[in-house]
């Protein structure tokens, strides 16, 4: 019989939950479910007899890989899958896919509340700014770009948007302004919104060279991943433009130096939490336990990244 594993150190809601449980029942699959482990060893030892398994942020590793004799496909339930150790499964055939979109909606809404929130100086009483007749930058117009694009709408700003891998036409037909270059989006925008994946190409770029480049009441939005910042650059933003904020959903390793140095110009969520609501969750997990079927039964890659 084919055995599923769900492995979350930060478990799915219980609805979540009970949907994967509902589909490998249907598919005639063994649900196993390892929540709130303690240690890495527990999942190298759960992992040791399942065909497959869904993982929010959790490591799949080497050892990890290497301990799942049985195992065929791995799926990140959300966009990015850098926790996945994509060689190691390549070299054991193993399929590891995510679930593109399912998660997109809330981490879009998140981006344009962190926004607000900061604009409005945390509600702390001040007067604030507004977004509408802002320029907002989207930085890579997939699934959640676009989405935050169609948010922003609504609060009146003026949109551009760069990304080397869609045509300018496709962008523009979502009533984006298309730029042609990194440089050319953070000239132009006070808001940039940053949506890049985080690969050998992309750790790093966003550096003080790129945002200098900014308009005078620069903020920086990060919904992506912490290691797309040069920090070093970050914090000589911080000390060269008094007018630079910084915006996002996982907290810098340099966390501590801007919280003492720049009081009222970041924010930081305590934990990554753009998947954070019961209808990402729900999506996501629905989307990897049918991808694990379709997979098994009929050999469908349509989301492997590997």
């Amino acid at each position: 019989m084919t055995k599923v594993l769900v492995a979350t150190v930060k478990p799915f809601a219980p609805a979540a939950v009970n949907n994967i449980r509902k589909i490998c029942d249907d598919a005639g699959y063994e649900f196993k479910l390892l929540e709130k482990y303690g240690d890495q060893s527990d999942l190298i030892k759960a992992v040791e007899d399942v065909d497959a398994i869904i993982i929010r942020s959790d490591k799949v590793t080497k050892e990890v890989i290497d301990a799942g004799k049985n195992l065929k496909i791995v799926v990140r339930a959300g966009a990015g899958y850098d926790n996945v150790d994509l060689e190691a499964a390549s070299a054991r055939n193993i399929v590891v896919m995510n679930t593109p979109g399912q998660n997109s909606n809330a981490v879009a809404e998140l981006a344009l509340g962190m926004m607000v929130y900061l604009a409005r100086n945390q509600f702390n009483g001040t007067a604030g700014t507004e977004l509408r007749g802002k320029k907002l930058g989207i930085h890579a117009f997939g699934n959640v770009g676009k989405l935050v694009g169609d948010i922003a709408k609504g609060f009146g700003m003026e949109l551009f948007a760069f990304d080397p891998f869609i045509p300018n036409e496709e962008i523009e037909k979502h009533g984006v302004k298309a730029l042609d270059s990194e440089e050319e989006l953070y000239s132009t925008c006070q808001y940039i919104s940053l949506h890049i994946p985080a690969n050998d190409k992309t750790k790093k770029s966003i550096n003080f060279e790129l945002l200098s480049k900014m308009p005078k009441g620069a903020t920086l939005v990060n919904t992506a991943r912490k290691e797309v910042i040069d920090e070093d650059g970050l914090l000589k933003m911080f000390s060269e433009r008094d007018d630079f904020n910084y915006i996002s959903d996982v907290a810098p390793d340099c966390k501590e130096k801007i919280e003492s140095d720049f009081e009222g110009r970041f924010f930081f969520t305590p934990k990554k939490m753009g998947a954070q609501t019961s209808e990402a969750n729900i999506n996501a997990s629905i989307a990897a336990a049918r991808q694990i079927v379709n997979f098994i039964e009929n050999g469908d890659t349509t989301f492997k990244v590997n």
